[in-house]
């Protein structure tokens, strides 16, 4: 992040320090979803104020292309507690949430879809669950109204996978109604499509995390962005995550022991030929067995290089950035 984005990014935090403090702020990433918007704001203020303490609602515009733009600016000329983030163009999903992330000012930050199928009655639950002291509250849609081979069997399986690898467990990371807390979602870094994974990426901090269940209703206007593709994307997600939380801090250990081990097998084999050549002349040339184990040994060498270089890119990396590698949650003086 250059220094100028550095300073706008800090004249948005600070622009609230001098006004009543935002407790709750609720981000939703928004895609050509123009018949839903008006529905969503009917539902989303229903709620809200019954909350008692100061809110906002951070629309992110991700490049919609159907009007979806002007149905938020008329919630936002109505209501100003609604504020708009556009994008050029449409990004995805994820650097929606992270902008919204990076501009809220809330204690609470809770994230829901625009298409009607979360809930907003279920975030006076999240909040209460919140304040039993958890960082993050993730929702449960048990009756999820989905198309069972499309979207809820990947989903299943990812679930089962992500809480296996991580030992988070939770039933449903694919739902995007959760709750965080500003001092546990403002030290993650989204890349990707992470924002599905958030409670596993963020487990390296030692949160506490929780799952309650809520509302999941059928998508009534506008069609879903996803579909069975994702699968592919999920997998790939995974991989990331168990590499990122087990290995990002140490990845010689992932590198180095896969290339001892692939090494190691290829110098015992090529010794092995070598003994069978000077004691038994037995030919070589023909042996593809051969090839592989000298094949094996530079692949060893290779993976074991890389892991040295991806330990002095992340130390690079710590150095320059000021990043740390550890999270605190309190300091008591």
């Amino acid at each position: 992040m250059n220094d100028k984005n550095k300073i706008m990014k800090a004249e948005s935090t600070n622009k609230y320090k001098d006004k009543e403090s935002v407790y709750l702020s609720v981000v939703i990433p928004v895609y050509n979803e123009k018949q839903n918007i008006s529905y969503l704001y009917e539902n989303l203020n229903n709620i809200l104020p019954q909350i008692g303490k100061k809110y906002e609602v951070i629309l992110v515009d991700d490049g919609s292309i159907d009007g979806t733009f002007k149905e938020l600016l008329k919630i936002h000329e109505q209501n100003n507690n609604y504020k708009i983030i556009r994008f050029r163009k449409n990004f995805g999903q994820t650097p929606a949430m992270s902008a919204g992330f990076d501009y809220a000012n809330g204690e609470v930050i809770i994230t829901l879809d625009a298409d009607l199928q979360n809930d907003p009655q279920d975030i006076p639950v999240l909040l209460e669950k919140i304040n039993e002291g958890y960082d993050i509250v993730s929702g449960w849609r048990i009756n999820r109204q989905d198309k069972a081979i499309s979207r809820k069997l990947p989903s299943k399986i990812a679930n089962w996978l992500i809480a296996r690898l991580t030992g988070v467990k939770i039933h449903d990371y694919g739902c995007t109604l959760k709750a965080y807390t500003s001092d546990v979602i403002k030290n993650i870094e989204l890349f990707g499509e992470m924002h599905r994974y958030i409670p596993a990426v963020a487990s390296w901090m030692g949160i506490n995390v929780a799952e309650v269940p809520v509302h999941h209703h059928s998508r009534k206007f506008g069609k879903s962005k996803y579909g069975i593709s994702r699968t592919i994307r999920v997998i790939l997600d995974i991989i990331t995550i168990k590499y990122l939380l087990s290995y990002s801090q140490k990845p010689i250990q992932i590198f180095g022991l896969i290339g001892l081990i692939t090494g190691t097998i290829g110098f015992i084999i090529t010794v092995y030929l070598i003994i069978m050549r000077l004691f038994f002349n037995m030919a070589l040339s023909s042996r593809p067995l051969f090839t592989l184990s000298i094949f094996m040994i530079f692949i060893g060498v290779q993976l074991i290089t890389m892991g040295i270089l991806a330990e002095l890119i992340m130390r690079t990396y710590h150095a320059s950035s000021g990043k740390p590698t550890y999270a605190i949650r309190e300091i008591i003086d």
